[in-house]
């Protein structure tokens, strides 16, 4: 806090320690907690309002109920419409309540990963849909996987409508994993000849696997923000992507302080080779540009933080 500050002002991490505080902790909010909502949604990370690229809504009433085995009472299930002609509706099963379980963090310490996947549908996997969806053709029978895929809507997407041979959808969290499980079953009548499989993957851990070297695009969406991980995540790029011929990991990624930039310095320093492009659709530009220019819906928008670049990367 400053101390010529004409009013009170509360840092980053201070609010952050509150939204921990907020999830673990079980209880109704008074009004000084209230009072500082407004200043969590502005230093919060977590999604709530996204590119809302690809119409959907709540479906109140779940007509899956043999689908998913999850507790119920912590999901919500989605309904997309997907902007294709004789598409099938996608149905997705995610987690819905704000609260974090200590199981949620004995998991993460068990397989050294973290929780991203079942917090939000996060921005960057909206956009990596909606580019999937408007090039198609990229993936027409190819083989593809999404890592990191959380509840995995690009994947399903992918595997929906684009006629691709095969797909998986990977997480190396066992509790996403069982949601990607969940959504794959309520739209499995929709995948025509394209086979679609769960997978749990921890990156860095493929090598000398039957998945090695097999894969034609590779797609995966804010996956370099923890740079901890930026090793593991080149090291599985490079070793599924195929050696012979084309093949190209396309990631969707915000720049999220030096963390991209970061990468990238990775990805050539493995020897691989690496395009990035801000302006790739124009729809996603234009929604961008109306946060930067005053549409409060999304009150912490941030291009830093939530704008996500187009990386493709190749042999």
């Amino acid at each position: 806090m400053e101390a010529n500050s004409g009013k009170s002002t509360t840092n980053a991490s201070s609010l952050r320690w509150k939204i921990l505080r907020r999830n673990l902790i079980c209880h109704s909010s008074s009004n000084s907690e209230d009072k500082s909502e407004m200043d969590i949604q502005r230093i919060s990370r977590k999604a709530t309002h996204g590119f809302n690229l690809i119409p959907f809504h709540l479906m109140k009433d779940c007509v899956e109920e043999n689908v998913n085995p999850m507790d119920s009472s912590r999901n919500a299930t989605l309904c997309y419409t997907l902007p294709v002609s004789n598409a099938s509706q996608l149905i997705l099963h995610q987690r819905a309540d704000d609260m974090a379980h200590l199981n949620d963090f004995e998991v993460c310490n068990r397989y050294d990963i973290d929780n991203t996947g079942l917090v939000c549908q996060w921005p960057s996997e909206d956009v990596l849909a909606h580019y999937c969806l408007s090039h198609a053709s990229i993936f027409r029978g190819k083989r593809v996987i999404e890592l990191g895929s959380g509840y995995g809507l690009a994947g399903l997407i992918v595997a929906m409508t684009t006629e691709a041979r095969e797909v998986f959808i990977s997480d190396g969290n066992p509790q996403v994993v069982d949601y990607i499980q969940c959504n794959v079953n309520a739209n499995s009548g929709s995948f025509g000849g394209t086979e679609v499989k769960p997978l749990m993957l921890h990156w860095g851990q493929e090598k000398d696997s039957d998945i090695s070297n097999t894969f034609d695009v590779i797609i995966a969406s804010d996956c370099t923000f923890f740079k901890e991980f930026h090793g593991a995540l080149i090291r599985t790029i490079k070793s599924l992507l195929k050696e012979e011929g084309p093949s190209e990991a396309i990631l969707f990624s915000p720049r999220r302080g030096n963390s991209l930039d970061k990468f990238l310095r990775e990805v050539k320093d493995s020897g691989l080779h690496f395009s990035t492009d801000e302006m790739y659709d124009a729809e996603v530009w234009r929604r961008h540009q109306g946060f930067v220019e005053g549409d409060d819906s999304w009150p912490n928008y941030e291009m830093d933080h939530c704008y996500p670049l187009l990386v493709r990367i190749t042999r």
